[in-house]
């Protein structure tokens, strides 16, 4: 059995699109999309699209939450600051019915015959969790409730956006590459494939080349660098380097809030990170 696992899109059609055919050169008996088809890049409309016409699993990962759920009426306040002004953009392009199609995604999947496999986008404890190889195996029990490390088995997740593979017990667990913005310092269009029966899994990373200036023009084509502003350029810079922008600089804002003793001016922060 062969099956592939295509995780954090963020709305990168050349990306996706680039990955689905890849993909296909290795005719899978089952696609399954982890999680994070939307919201980063200009196209989360066109990616959440072609990712249901492909009629697979599509778990539901952290942005589909931040999106569906981004006008809710208990909605963190924070989402309605410009730090969150991406996720307002992603939510305006679907329909009420389309953001009830994400808030009804499942968190995680097994499937009925190979109950040793696991899929998730991130943990089966929620979709925001990481995992690095020095993440110690207590806090990995804490994130994969039910779950016993004694016996062998596979869980394959994304979240990270750096491929990885590593030992929990008699389990392992594969991180997938992000297909749309890849932070390992490679910019390609990464997914991951298994390929066998029961217990024995080959697991292979893959890294697709795609039209990266095609992407970054996207940002502007579709007026989302206009809307979303200084996020929307640090993600365009994810796509162009593969390397973290996003995380790095909310803790450069948020080290510069407190030491002002309020919040600065995306603008401000964002001049002091470029030779930060």
């Amino acid at each position: 059995m062969r099956i592939a696992i295509l995780a954090d899109i963020h709305g990168n059609l050349q990306a996706f699109e680039a990955a689905l055919a890849h993909s296909r050169t290795h005719s899978p008996d089952l696609t399954i999309i982890a999680g994070d088809v939307v919201n980063g890049c200009s196209d989360s409309r066109d990616c959440w699209e072609l990712a249901r016409s492909l009629n697979c699993p599509i778990l539901r990962g952290n942005h589909e939450r931040y999106v569906a759920l981004y006008d809710a009426p208990d909605a963190p306040p924070e989402w309605k600051t410009e730090r969150f002004s991406p996720v307002r953009w992603s939510a305006s392009q679907f329909t009420h019915v389309e953001l009830e199609q994400m808030r009804a995604l499942a968190s995680d999947m097994r499937l009925p015959d190979i109950p040793e496999l696991v899929f998730c986008h991130s943990s089966l404890r929620g979709d925001s969790d990481l995992i690095a190889a020095f993440t110690l195996e207590q806090h990995i029990a804490d994130m994969f409730p039910g779950l016993n490390p004694d016996v062998p088995g596979l869980i394959v997740r994304g979240h990270n956006h750096t491929p990885a593979v590593r030992s929990w017990g008699k389990q392992t667990i594969v991180t997938a590459g992000s297909v749309g913005l890849a932070q390992d310092g490679i910019p390609t269009a990464q997914y991951v494939t298994l390929t066998g029966n029961g217990s024995n899994w080959a697991v292979a990373h893959q890294s697709v080349e795609y039209d990266i200036k095609q992407a970054m023009l996207r940002f502007e084509e579709s007026g989302y660098l206009r809307e979303a502003g200084v996020m929307a350029r640090l993600f365009m810079r994810e796509v162009e380097t593969a390397t973290f922008q996003i995380v790095p600089f909310l803790k450069l804002f948020h080290a510069m809030a407190a030491e002002a003793g309020s919040e600065p001016p995306l603008d401000e922060v964002f001049a002091t990170f470029k030779v930060w």
